[in-house]
């Protein structure tokens, strides 16, 4: 598998690059950033890359929704999208190109992580009239709150509880409504990334709770999962369906 790396002047960027070159079956076709003056092996942008790769691996930042998939849709290349906080315009874009060819998104590439999603999104179907909370921790330059992660566990709570709404970062002394979602997002020092949701209905308490310790679990997941997404059918595909193919 020759893979392109956008984004690979940023921390993820490097790791996956060092884990690719590590990785049996995997090769490094193309380093891409905006950060990098175009050089054998390293390139400014995309559109200075033509040589042979079977998909594009982007870590790079949401605004690059609109150049990443162009390039991929007229490379007909798959595109594994790890970016987070797409704005409605930028989803809409990387929507259309799924008409054309696979394309893979999730804010979060832990496999551990999509195993959360799916038990608390049975927990919020099963467990009846509860409360939900989620507390989320991360290192102190995150830029987006709440995290990406955190957002998509909420939406997959509220398809299984159908009227509900998210509170974000409650303030003040209101009380808390039996409809919400609450989230509360924690920034300190270098933390990778803590994830716990919980469920209570005042007589048992459910506690569902992911750590991550190295972002390397993040480097691992996108080489399994592009592996996967190589072959499939234009589409948007997400970990859920890579769990759900494996």
């Amino acid at each position: 598998m020759k893979i392109i790396i956008n984004g690979a002047g940023g921390k993820m960027g490097h790791m996956l690059a060092d884990m690719a070159g590590n990785t049996d079956g995997v090769s490094v076709a193309a380093l891409v950033d905006v950060a990098f003056t175009t050089v054998e092996g390293k390139y400014h942008a995309l559109d200075d890359f033509t040589g042979d790769a079977d998909i594009v691996i982007d870590f790079s930042h949401h605004t690059a929704a609109q150049a990443v998939t162009s390039y991929c849709v007229r490379r007909n290349l798959p595109i594994l999208i790890a970016s987070t906080g797409q704005t409605d315009d930028e989803t809409a874009i990387i929507r259309e190109a799924s008409g054309k060819i696979p394309v893979f998104i999730s804010p979060n590439m832990s496999v551990g992580v999509a195993l959360v999603a799916d038990v608390a999104e049975r927990v919020a179907r099963l467990f009846g009239d509860c409360d939900v909370e989620m507390i989320e921790a991360h290192h102190n330059q995150k830029l987006d709150v709440p995290s990406g992660t955190a957002l998509m566990l909420a939406k997959r709570i509220q398809s299984a509880r159908e009227g509900s709404s998210l509170n974000i970062g409650r303030h003040e002394n209101g009380r808390r409504s039996p409809s919400e979602i609450g989230i509360h997002s924690l920034r300190y020092g270098t933390e990778v990334g803590t994830h716990e949701v919980i469920f209570s209905n005042g007589l048992e308490t459910i506690t569902i709770r992911h750590d991550a310790k190295n972002r390397a679990l993040f480097a691992k997941g996108a080489l399994s999962a592009a592996k996967w997404l190589i072959g499939q059918k234009p589409g948007l595909y997400g970990m859920a369906d890579y769990i759900a193919g494996e």
